[in-house]
């Protein structure tokens, strides 16, 4: 188990207990998840405020701070020659508060006697997003189940929300070699593009990759020929001459740290005609948020001025017309860029989504939009020096939307649906790239990954100049 040194820990504590004024604050740990019975379990994922707190990754533990003493402690079951048996040495409670800078421990009929006697109204948490923590909360604070997620406290996830949206230089260090990998790991896809090749086969060699470095996926791999399919994790397919490859995923770093990467390529090892054009539009539209990044600017703007920008290509395709800021207002450009531009990334790859999507990527400043499309922008406030995000447009041709738009006439003053016929079984394209805000704009996070059409193509052909 890797760990930051204990005063990363103590001094990221001391600054949650300092935004917070009484009582008590208990932040849960995750337990391991049976699979399909008890003792065959899923693989564990520790919870990422667990983490940024104390940093210990195994299962049932939570923390306890008291606001009045400012004292620490690590809550749970110690290890017991069960334990040893069938896990092998393993450091008790003590060894790792020490490790992490903590006052003390407390074992679970501790931590139940001092939850109880403050009352539920005195305990801070927040919100459980798993079955085990929700009854947890229940059994320990007395708050009915269907209120548990209700009564987490506002003024904690505001706290930790602004304390984790600022990434420290160690953080950023551990973004980047989650990028390295996920580098490698597209390359991989790149390189195994080939007519004949079954999908499941590429999502093999890719998962060989994070397997031999000894870490994870930082989420389920999305890869399929079916592009236009946002999260399609289903990997049947045979790969066919013609076919776009939409591969979007990234490894996590053995401190649970996200690369979240989206690449789009040709089976055929060069593009299309029809398919360069949509590349290069959403290369542009990418290229130009991209240079929009800023401390001040809102998020939402940026995502705005990508539509923007695909909206004149496909102008210029013959694919929508009239004005272009106008079609971006109506919501328009949304039939072919359905989602947002980005998200906060970190510890996860949607960053604190745990927490409240719109309490993380909104505030009283920016609000989200009702609008179909740009309603799923899950970051839209301003940005500030240390947020990471994505970088993510896309175009996609997906039909039955196509359909239902023309029946209902939607946005016929700004699409031409007599052009889409040829694209009818095109698929989709996003490219999605890592950005750390800077005071003079951004950084792209991560070894620079090839995007661009010849480079793409020069890969994808490489078998040919090696054989």
């Amino acid at each position: 188990m890797k760990l930051f040194d204990r005063v990363v820990y103590q001094t990221r504590r001391q600054a949650l207990m300092a935004g917070m004024e009484t009582g008590l604050i208990w932040i849960q740990g995750n337990e391991l998840s049976p699979k399909n019975y008890r003792d065959n379990t899923f693989h564990f994922r520790q919870d990422s405020n667990f983490l940024y707190y104390c940093g210990i990754d195994q299962p049932g533990l939570s923390l306890l701070m008291d606001l009045a003493s400012g004292d620490t402690f690590l809550c749970g079951r110690d290890i017991t020659l069960d334990h040893v048996i069938w896990m092998g040495p393993q450091r008790s409670l003590s060894e790792l508060a020490e490790q992490t800078g903590m006052s003390g421990v407390l074992s679970e009929d501790a931590l139940h006697a001092m939850l109880q006697a403050a009352g539920s109204a005195a305990v801070h948490y927040l919100p459980p997003y798993k079955g085990e923590s929700i009854l947890k909360v229940h059994a320990y604070l007395g708050v009915a189940i269907e209120d548990v997620t209700t009564k987490a406290s506002d003024r904690l996830i505001e706290t930790v929300v602004s304390q984790r949206s600022i990434k420290e230089d160690r953080e950023l260090a551990e973004m980047e070699y989650a990028l390295e990998l996920s580098r490698d790991m597209h390359l991989e896809m790149i390189y195994e593009a080939k007519a004949g090749v079954k999908e499941s086969h590429i999502v093999a060699k890719i998962m060989e990759i994070v397997h031999r470095h000894e870490v994870d996926t930082a989420y389920p791999v999305i890869l399929s020929v079916r592009g236009e399919i946002l999260h399609n994790h289903h990997h049947h397919l045979t790969l066919q001459d013609g076919q776009l490859v939409l591969g979007d995923f990234g490894a996590e770093s053995s401190m649970n740290y996200a690369g979240d990467i989206t690449r789009t390529v040709p089976v055929a090892s060069t593009f299309n005609s029809q398919q360069k054009d949509i590349y290069q539009s959403v290369l542009r539209a990418q290229a130009a948020a991209i240079e929009a990044l800023k401390p001040g600017i809102s998020y939402q703007e940026v995502h705005l001025l990508a539509a923007k920008q695909m909206v004149l290509d496909l102008k210029d395709l013959g694919l929508m017309i009239g004005n272009a800021d106008e079609a971006v207002a109506e919501g328009a450009h949304a039939l072919f860029f359905p989602h947002g531009l980005g998200h906060m990334i970190g510890l996860d790859v949607h960053d604190m989504e745990d927490l409240g999507e719109d309490k993380v990527g909104y505030d009283q400043e920016v609000k989200r939009s009702d609008q179909f499309g740009l309603n799923a922008l899950r970051l839209g406030r301003k940005l500030r020096v240390g947020f990471t995000l994505t970088v993510e447009p896309g175009l996609y041709f997906i039909q039955p939307l196509i359909d239902q738009w023309k029946s209902l006439k939607r946005c016929d003053s700004f699409i031409n649906y007599d052009k889409l016929t040829p694209f009818e079984n095109f698929g989709g394209i996003r490219i999605e790239d890592n950005y750390v805000i800077t005071n003079g704009g951004s950084r792209l996070l991560g070894p620079s990954i090839p995007k661009q059409v010849e480079e793409i193509e020069f890969l994808s052909g490489l078998d040919k100049y090696i054989a």
